[in-house]
């Protein structure tokens, strides 16, 4: 049986996905965010704003970290903390694609206890909790027991650059991309992709729920340099991800150079 916080973050992400799709394919109002932070729509900031009053209307002594909300310190002294994407993939949204997702968490300190990812327009929804199984609508999911070199992996071009890797060799695997990296984590957790990795800094936000979702489903879950991810942490940041089967990881973790912390 879902426990409160996971049945409140279920019912909150489908909520909020018939909003989003009120938006979707309807031209929205689009903004480049500063510094080169990527866009984001009025369909963001409304599903933002729902969230903000379910979640928080329903646990006002939660911190808040949301990729399209201010934050605030006062998170990292709450025993609870919610660490919201409310549109995960946001320029496949624009493009009127339907792999987007809402990616919603609940860390307790600094691990992450309840996960739901839910894509509205696939009708796919993930979820976890830390002592309970990964499922999707309702049936438990499993990571594949695949290895290299047959292995299939979610991934950005730049991770096959030579300097990633020792002796400038990049391991020999199948490369993929999906445009969410919440619905990656989810699509490792499901055994339709081997494992997913980023060897750049990847925001709390984009990967909180999935990572928790991958873990319940059997997957190693670490950062690019093999370390336990923590979360709610002042930066909101962890340093890349190597997310696969526990065979799978060793042998990508093993792999990959002696990279500096970001």
């Amino acid at each position: 049986m879902p426990g409160p916080d996971l049945d409140l973050l279920i019912r909150a992400a489908e909520d909020a996905g018939q909003i989003a799709r009120r938006y979707w394919r309807q031209e929205p109002e689009i903004w480049e965010k500063d510094h080169g932070a990527g866009p984001v729509t009025e369909a963001d900031l409304a599903v933002n704003d729902f969230l903000i009053q379910r979640l928080l209307g329903a646990r006002p002594d939660y911190g808040w970290l949301s990729e399209e909300s201010p934050d605030n310190p006062a998170r990292l002294d709450a025993a609870h903390c919610f660490i919201i994407d409310p549109i995960d993939g946001t320029r496949a949204f624009i493009d009127g694609q339907e792999g987007f997702s809402h990616s919603l968490a609940v860390a307790e300190g600094d691990r992450i206890v309840a996960a739901v990812v839910h894509l509205p327009v696939m009708g796919l929804t993930y979820a976890a909790t830390a002592d309970g199984p990964a499922t999707l609508n309702g049936e438990p999911i499993h990571v594949s027991g695949a290895t290299l070199p047959e292995a299939d992996v979610l991934t950005s071009r730049s991770v096959l650059e030579p300097g990633y890797w020792k002796d400038g060799q990049p391991p020999q695997f199948r490369r993929h991309f999906r445009p969410s990296l919440a619905w990656r984590l989810c699509l490792v957790a499901e055994g339709r992709f081997d494992a997913t990795l980023s060897l750049r800094a990847a925001w709390e936000w984009d990967i909180a729920a999935g990572s928790l979702i991958a873990e319940r489903a059997g997957g190693a879950v670490t950062d690019m340099h093999g370390a336990a991810m923590r979360f709610n942490s002042a930066q909101a940041r962890v340093d890349g991800l190597v997310i696969a089967g526990p065979a799978l990881h060793r042998q990508l973790v093993d792999r990959l150079a002696r990279l500096p912390r970001i």
